[in-house]
């Protein structure tokens, strides 16, 4: 998979991709994310890629001829099959979500900054919009950061089996059971002994059974869409 990601601050992605499960998935060829400098396509020698929006107000806004330019001159080099918009208003993602895009081949990220992006690429460039949550943050660098993460973990070869991304929490509508490690015992705190138990069609019962009643007392709304 190719991630091509628009952004006027790409200092601020350089260290989620370099670290972790983002750098391994890149060195195994699995992904690849490029961080591309929205500036390189500025209108004029001082860089400028905001301008003020018509009809007044605070706060600037992303230039069409930059991103256009950007959005045009990477396309020539690829079919993207999304060009994703990050943006507090967009289609709040999900696990559903972050599997349906690790099927893709090639993304395209445009972070938003200051006001956001001119309407007009909205409407002739984005085929997705997508927002992590009901909340503002200075940019949508890392928004795209959380997006890319969610995605890469689930490309075939990225984990190793155990840290299945189908063991993850949500994939079956369910939160994750409690998870334990050694000591067996520690300051008298215990691991439940089922767990030590061998049998692993009872712990496969029991994890189900935690996951259900975690999902009931932290997430009921999940359950609506079982």
């Amino acid at each position: 998979m190719r991630i091509d990601i628009l952004t006027v601050l790409p200092e601020l992605l350089k260290s989620p991709f370099e670290h972790s499960i983002m750098k391994r998935a890149q060195e195994k060829g699995l992904l690849e994310v490029q961080v591309h400098p929205l500036r390189k396509w500025a209108v004029n020698e001082y860089g400028q890629v905001d301008d003020y929006q018509y009809g007044g107000g605070a706060g600037m806004v992303m230039m069409c001829e930059p991103l256009v330019k950007a959005i045009e001159e990477l396309s020539k080099e690829r079919k993207y099959d999304e060009i994703i918009y990050l943006t507090p208003d967009g289609e709040k993602l999900d696990q559903k979500m972050s599997n349906t895009l690790s099927l893709k081949e090639n993304l395209l990220m445009i972070c938003g900054h200051y006001k956001g992006i001119d309407e007009r690429i909205r409407e002739h460039f984005v085929t997705k919009e997508i927002s992590i949550g009901d909340y503002v943050l200075s940019g949508g660098e890392l928004a795209a950061a959380v997006l890319v993460d969610s995605i890469g973990r689930l490309l075939p070869g990225v984990l190793n089996d155990e840290t299945s991304a189908l063991f993850d929490s949500f994939q079956d509508n369910l939160l994750a059971p409690p998870v334990y490690t050694r000591p067996e015992d520690f300051r008298g705190w215990k691991v439940p002994s089922i767990l030590m138990s061998g049998d692993h069609k009872k712990i496969e019962e029991w994890r189900h059974e935690q996951s259900l009643q975690r999902t009931q007392d932290r997430r009921p709304d999940i359950l609506d869409q079982l």
